[in-house]
């Protein structure tokens, strides 16, 4: 499917990201398609991460996973985390096209932080069906 987002969807789409995620109290969230390219991007100001570079290895990160997913019989897998020493990341598939990765440290509870992704998802959903 073709999505078409304009000013109007990319900023509902960053308020979500805003106000269900970097409020709670994650790093950096950012919006991704499955070329990894960035479709939004938000932080907390102090991240020194290359995002861009992030970004087209989390989709490249996600399709092997995928693929990986098949061979053992299942579809795939929606939702991909690696936990750090300092800091944890957090893939989730929204739709066909788009994968939401949500980079949070310690201090954030990977439950609770599951829960607030869910919601940020199907409202992000919301705002791309046609």
């Amino acid at each position: 499917m073709e999505y078409s987002l304009g000013q109007e969807e990319l900023d509902v789409i960053e308020e979500v990201l805003q106000e269900d995620l970097l409020d709670l109290g994650v790093n950096c969230v950012f919006l991704i398609d499955m070329a990894g390219n960035v479709i939004a991007n938000l932080d907390n100001g102090q991240m020194e991460h290359d995002i861009y570079s992030l970004a087209a290895l989390a989709a490249g990160n996600f399709g092997a996973v995928t693929e990986m997913a098949k061979i053992i019989g299942e579809d795939e897998f929606s939702l991909l985390f690696h936990k750090g020493e300092k800091e944890s990341i957090h893939f989730s598939k929204v739709m066909e096209d788009f994968l939401l990765v949500t980079i949070f440290g310690k201090e954030t509870s990977l439950g609770f932080l599951r829960l607030k992704v869910a919601e940020a998802v199907a409202k992000i959903r919301k705002t791309l069906e046609p």
